[in-house]
């Protein structure tokens, strides 16, 4: 098939009557390089100016856009039930591929009014399919105590965002978050109610992420590791500091805590200047990890 001339494709797009955005994700917070007259009906055209995660987070809430995050990174197709002022759409989202690209550069973002099925029962049957392909989906990449990421799933991402780090010249800032005196917590209370203390944890930790590029994971028992996009060292390290805070005065009781009544977590920050780095990506992490902050 022969190549089309971009402004014919500008004009087809625009003549589309669903929603359409085009995001390049192979730079920095996934800016929005084309966005259909149809996308501006469902919301401010002042929004196209913010990171795609933003977009999607202003539009449908945080956990979606958590969840198109993680699409994205992991460079999958994806169909999504979503509502929008009121309405129902089903959100499709596509990477775009040249001939010859392993990763793409660009997805596309269809907000779709219609499931294709023709009735309600269909499309029923279909949004419980695609939660039926994300649980699965989840199951093999969410850390079972917490739901957050696990290691597995965070070494994927990190490697993701380190390449369009080194691409962009950028840097990627990492906070391992360590609980205290965890042992002596587990023997008081067992099994059962430290899962539930490092669930709440977990929760804490994600309350506090600023976007929704940033992540957190569990990669191993009792550590939680924060990748973020911010480059200052001051402002992660308050950034880190504000998570320490917000975990005490969860006001979980630890009888054995040698420093508080609570349970309170260490931290580590940890700026990487990707493009001066000779380690790579997985290098870099494995490192970091095998670091054991007591």
């Amino acid at each position: 098939m022969k190549a089309v001339n971009r402004k014919i494709l500008e004009q087809v797009i625009a003549a589309t009557t669903e929603p359409v955005l085009v995001v390049r994700v192979d730079q920095p917070d996934w800016p929005v390089v084309l966005a259909n007259p149809a996308f501006e009906t469902i919301t401010d055209a002042a929004v196209l100016r913010k990171p795609f995660a933003d977009v999607i987070e202003e539009l449908a809430g945080r956990e979606l856009a958590l969840e198109v995050s993680e699409t994205v990174r992991s460079q999958d197709e994806a169909s999504l039930p979503i509502e929008s002022n009121s309405r129902e759409y089903l959100l499709a989202l596509r990477p775009l591929r040249l001939a010859g690209e392993k990763t793409a550069r660009f997805y596309a973002a269809y907000w779709r009014t219609g499931t294709g099925s023709g009735t309600a029962e269909g499309a029923e049957m279909h949004h419980a399919l695609l939660k039926a392909k994300r649980r699965i989906r989840d199951l093999s990449r969410d850390d079972p105590v917490t739901g957050l990421l696990n290691g597995r799933a965070f070494a994927d991402v990190f490697e993701h965002d380190w390449a369009v780090a080194a691409r962009e010249k950028g840097r990627l800032s990492l906070v391992t978050f360590t609980l205290e005196e965890f042992s002596a917590y587990l023997e008081v209370f067992g099994r059962h109610a430290t899962d539930s203390c490092l669930r709440r944890v977990g929760q804490a930790i994600r309350r506090c992420l600023r976007r929704a590029s940033d992540v957190v994971a569990r990669p191993d028992g009792q550590r939680f590791i924060v990748l973020s996009h911010a480059s200052d060292e001051v402002g992660v390290q308050e950034f880190a500091a504000g998570i320490s805070a917000a975990v005490r005065e969860l006001g979980l009781h630890h009888p054995r805590s040698s420093s508080s009544k609570f349970v309170t977590v260490s931290y580590t920050v940890s700026v990487a200047d990707v493009s001066k780095e000779q380690r790579d990506a997985r290098e870099f992490l494995k490192a970091l990890l095998a670091v054991v902050t007591e």
